[in-house]
């Protein structure tokens, strides 16, 4: 399978599926306050694809380190066996259409040493126009072998991600007015890492649902100074940083990723907050 962009299209999954060595299918859907991803995987899912909790599987349970905390290696490696991911076989991750939680499943993967995973483009809605067949069948249990080695990607502390802020560039991928402060349905307090530069995700997709061009998506980040220093990126509770760490991986860039994000910096008093859509 041709890995030279971390999306991958309908079209190309199609003849994937249809070669000698097709890639797990792996279905994340997820979204916050629900509905429940697994009831949604259990009316339709891509044929053969096995379904991961983002927030039992690919998150360790929250606390003092956010709300999506990076998972237990032996959690996340026992799902994946679960699911027949193999250290030698292609991987392709999906969610309803905007990538955000497949996003998620990507960079986890990554992070663990996987060499080649990909977040299908457009996700089951793009599946779904195509005329693409589903299944209600659960496959049997996978036998995976793929053993996960943490760190492959880098990550920040709280500490570090302010001083990206100060000394080079921290992207917040939440929406702006949760970035401005003026509201915020999730977390203890409203506003902003100080430093920050408001970079909402949304922005990153075209009005298919998929990604935007390529040449458009370069232009975005070197508008917003990710050519000139290193890159860091933060949302509410590292789930939506990881879709903006992918579209950035889209234009050939790499990003550090803020686990905790807003969810961790904001429960601590100590922490400033910004607000206003100025950065600063």
């Amino acid at each position: 399978m041709d890995t030279t962009s971390p999306l991958i299209s309908v079209d190309e999954l199609v003849r994937a599926l249809d070669g000698s060595q097709p890639p797990v299918l792996l279905d994340i859907r997820w979204q916050l306050g629900g509905p429940p991803g697994a009831q949604e995987y259990a009316a339709g899912h891509l044929p053969g694809a096995h379904y991961l909790d983002l927030d039992r599987e690919l998150a360790a349970p929250p606390g003092p380190a956010g709300r999506h905390p990076l998972p237990d290696p032996e959690v996340l490696a026992a799902a994946l066996r679960r699911a027949g991911v193999r250290g030698d076989r292609p991987v392709v991750v999906y969610d309803a259409g905007p990538a955000t939680s497949a996003a998620r499943a990507w960079w986890l993967l990554r992070w663990a040493g996987h060499p080649d995973v990909r977040v299908l483009d457009g996700g089951l809605a793009a599946w779904r126009s195509a005329g693409r067949p589903e299944s209600t069948d659960t496959p049997p249990a996978g036998e995976g072998d793929f053993k996960p080695r943490p760190g492959r990607l880098p990550t920040v502390d709280a500490d570090g991600a302010a001083a990206l802020a100060r000394e080079g560039l921290l992207l917040d991928a939440r929406a702006a007015e949760r970035y401005r402060g003026e509201v915020e349905p999730v977390d203890p307090r409203a506003g902003h890492i100080p430093g920050a530069v408001s970079a909402p995700t949304t922005e990153n997709l075209g009005p298919d649902g998929r990604f935007r061009p390529v040449v458009e998506l370069d232009r975005r980040f070197r508008e917003l100074g990710a050519d000139e220093q290193r890159v860091g990126v933060y949302c509410g509770s590292g789930v939506t940083a990881a879709h903006q760490a992918l579209a950035l991986a889209v234009t050939g860039r790499s990003a550090v990723l803020y686990p905790g994000s807003w969810s961790e910096w904001s429960a601590d008093p100590a922490r400033p907050a910004a607000t206003g859509a100025e950065r600063g």
